[in-house]
């Protein structure tokens, strides 16, 4: 509880002070955590993300003391819960026990997977080094993310054509560049 303090914080807080939202969250996270881990343990912490930015937003709204906003809080956190259980009738899973799944091999190789994703990540870092700004934005939006010459241009604003010409020198740049790099083993 903030006690005596609680009409300063609330009003800070309506006020945009993010440490007195701070103050706010301190408060009550944690029962909100038990509220929700007690119904539903494995979605608690979600449930408890949606409730704060529904407090978020309605927060300038709320008039009341500190066993009101309690009440407020707890409110939405239950329409939340509520909401909650009706998505989830509506769209029922049946997990399958972690258990069962240890002797099933993914589709893909995990060590390669995580090899080549932090390969990836280190080449578009390269890159981005490596070129000034615009050629390095088209080069990753065409060959990092896989994108057409079109969508590219929409995205930087500029015409198709000057796309190209900016990834036809990026891409010589690059290869200059990388050529005289001497490869380290």
């Amino acid at each position: 509880m903030i006690g005596d303090e609680f009409a300063r914080v609330l009003a800070a807080a309506q006020d945009g002070d993010a440490r007195a939202f701070s103050s706010l969250y301190r408060d009550l996270n944690a029962p909100l955590l038990r509220y929700f881990g007690a119904h539903v343990p494995s979605e608690a912490e979600d449930l408890v993300a949606e409730t704060w930015l529904s407090v978020a937003r309605g927060l300038g709204s709320f008039r009341g003391d500190e066993a009101g906003f309690r009440g407020w809080v707890f409110t939405i956190a239950h329409r939340r819960l509520v909401q909650h259980w009706r998505d989830a009738a509506r769209h029922p899973t049946s997990p399958a026990a972690a258990e069962s799944l240890v002797d099933r091999p993914g589709p893909e190789d995990t060590a390669e997977t995580a090899v080549q994703a932090t390969l990836a990540g280190s080449a578009a870092r390269q890159i981005a080094a490596a070129l000034p700004k615009e050629q390095a934005d088209v080069v990753l939006l065409r060959v990092v993310a896989g994108l057409g010459v079109d969508q590219v241009a929409e995205i930087l604003g500029k015409r198709p054509g000057t796309v190209r010409v900016l990834q036809h020198k990026a891409l010589r740049r690059l290869a200059a560049q990388f050529s005289r790099e001497k490869v380290t083993q």
